[in-house]
């Protein structure tokens, strides 16, 4: 009787494990999913728009064409640039040649014409490398933050950090009262 218990344990374990390993190769893995898997709206392409101005001269408005961009549509890019103190362009624009100095520095090391697809095969591969473990893979628990850990940065480390170097850090939370 205890052969009998001990072939179906192995059986089962065997079942397990080959049901465990073949199935991340099906499809790659995802270790933070952000986008909905139901029929319904999705949150996160929900971008309300920016409130709408009268301009200064209505003959300058250029004409409308369908499909193209509204003046009341969102543009995170150009926000970004205009918050950082720049000022946004077209797309089609050549980059200024105020800007050279910074786009030669940053390409210093060369620049590859397949840089997306290279890191998305990494990014694939690091993920199946970082799947979680059998139980976890099989319960569906999310093993994101711990596949990342090595790469977090402590930011209350870094604000101390920068802090200490006497650089400014306005958009950073004041010093508590108890605080150096």
């Amino acid at each position: 009787m205890t052969a009998a218990r001990l072939v179906l344990a192995l059986a089962g374990a065997a079942l397990l494990t080959v049901a465990g390993c073949g199935a991340w190769r099906e499809k790659p893995p995802q270790l933070m999913n952000l986008r909905s898997s139901t029929n319904g709206p999705d949150e996160f392409s929900i971008v309300p728009p920016k409130p709408l101005e009268m301009p200064e001269d209505l003959a300058a408005l250029p004409e409308p064409t369908p499909g193209g961009e509204n003046r009341s549509d969102q543009r995170p890019k150009d926000d970004v640039v205009l918050a950082m103190g720049g000022s946004p362009r077209p797309a089609s624009a050549a980059v200024p040649a105020s800007d050279g100095a910074l786009v030669s520095y940053a390409a210093r090391a060369g620049v590859s014409g397949d840089i997306r697809s290279a890191l998305a095969a990494e990014d694939v591969e690091f993920r199946r490398k970082n799947n979680g473990r059998l139980l976890e893979r099989l319960f569906g628990t999310n093993v994101y933050f711990r596949a990342y850990r090595k790469q977090a940065l402590n930011q209350q480390a870094e604000l101390e950090r920068w802090r200490a170097a006497g650089a400014a850090t306005p958009s950073a939370p004041p010093r508590q009262s108890g605080e150096r």
